[in-house]
């Protein structure tokens, strides 16, 4: 097991809250985006170097182009961007009323679709979905949750994973990447809701974002646990990570040999208390891998 001790945090200003982190591997520099700081981050290590760039609204997501570029899904829809020129170019139109919903979580498959989730704000009802970003449109794939999270894919490109923060839910859909159709949704893993009024002590937390390593085992933030779990193939606990911060919220596999773990954390709204007891909170955390990281999909515009 890996332990707390281990857990050290980049030299940058806490996030609100830190998502979608992504390592990629041409700048050899890690990108990852604060939702209600409506900001997009770079550290490139060589050189220790950050920079920030501040967003029209809140970001959701990140995807790498070829050539340099990102996509960027935002509250407003699917946006080209350019860190070059700090410019941005619509690509689609938000597929909901984004007054009250927004994309979250999102991922390129190996064959350049991207996948990116919503958050209903509301919770009820379960109006959250997936879609698919492929042939220049947005395609609703699947449905009622209320925060579309973890997405991941096995190694051998056959079986999606994709979670609903809020039913403490983890599922695993078989992956057809010829034609990126999804087909027998089942839960791979499935975790006790928090008991009202109980502290967050004794509260395992809730499945987040996520990454896949290349024994195909699935790494989840479990937000408010204050940990990172290493599920098998089969859904079973291989692993536990405790973490410094309460709120993690996504892992990703970076560094020359993709034997790094990322792990974006949140101090949005979060307790006074817990803020002084737990300093990193909104850090970007990093702890070394035994065993490495897929490499980040690139996607299609």
């Amino acid at each position: 097991m890996t332990v707390a001790g281990a857990v050290t945090a980049l030299p940058v200003a806490p996030s609100l809250l830190g998502e979608s982190p992504l390592w990629h591997p041409d700048e050899a520099a890690l990108y990852w985006c604060d939702i209600p700081g409506r900001a997009l981050h770079r550290w490139v290590p060589a050189g220790a170097k950050h920079t920030t760039w501040a967003l029209e609204t809140e970001p959701g997501c990140i995807a790498p182009l070829p050539g340099g570029e990102l996509l960027l899904a935002m509250r407003d829809g699917l946006w080209r961007f350019s860190p070059a020129s700090g410019q941005r170019r619509r690509l689609a139109p938000p597929p909901y009323d984004p007054r009250e919903e927004r994309f979250n979580d999102g991922k390129a498959d190996p064959q350049g679709r991207l996948w990116v989730g919503t958050i209903y704000e509301p919770r009820t009802p379960a109006n959250a979905a997936l879609y698919r970003w492929s042939g220049g449109r947005l395609q609703r794939m699947a449905g009622d949750v209320t925060v579309s999270n973890g997405l991941g894919f096995s190694p051998d490109g056959r079986t999606m994973y994709w979670s609903d923060t809020t039913s403490h839910r983890i599922y695993a859909l078989d992956f057809d990447g010829s034609d990126g159709s999804l087909s027998r949704q089942r839960v791979f893993a499935e975790f006790p809701l928090k008991a009202p009024g109980h502290d967050l002590a004794g509260y395992g937390g809730r499945p987040d974002g996520a990454a896949v390593d290349t024994e195909g085992a699935y790494w989840v933030a479990m937000y408010e646990g204050q940990r990172l779990l290493r599920l098998s193939p089969a859904g079973e606990l291989l692993q536990e990570v405790p973490l410094p911060v309460r709120c993690p919220t996504m892992p990703c596999f970076g560094g020359p040999d993709l034997r790094t773990l990322f792990i974006t954390t949140a101090c949005h709204q979060r307790p006074p208390e817990e803020l002084a007891a737990q300093p990193l909170a909104g850090c970007v955390l990093t702890l070394p891998a035994a065993v490495p990281g897929l490499p980040v999909n690139f996607a299609k515009a």
